[in-house]
């Protein structure tokens, strides 16, 4: 995996980082819009999974339960948030 802490000082996600890891590293910047477009036009389940975990983080509950249907069995739900604090602890780090 690419190590996230020296990725999010960049302007762009790292080429080599997978959609969903790309779109929880927008969203850690603050660009919920960017993150949403990323995983919206992917059709495998994880991309789907993280796309209703940001619309849950954003407290939209309606669309966060269509993504949810979409991916099926949610993949790796405590993985996807331990690398979404990952990205949150990067991020804070790199702005010391």
């Amino acid at each position: 995996m690419v190590e996230l802490s020296a990725s999010l000082s960049n302007a762009e996600p790292a080429p080599d980082l997978a959609p969903p890891l790309a779109a929880l590293w927008w969203a850690a910047k603050g660009n919920w819009d960017a993150a949403h477009k990323i995983v919206q036009d992917e059709s495998d389940a994880h991309s789907a999974w993280v796309h209703a975990y940001l619309h849950r983080v954003e407290g939209d509950l309606s669309n966060a339960g269509y993504w949810y249907r979409q991916a099926g069995q949610p993949l790796a739900k405590d993985a996807l948030e331990v690398e979404w604090e990952r990205l949150v602890l990067a991020l804070e780090c790199g702005k010391s």
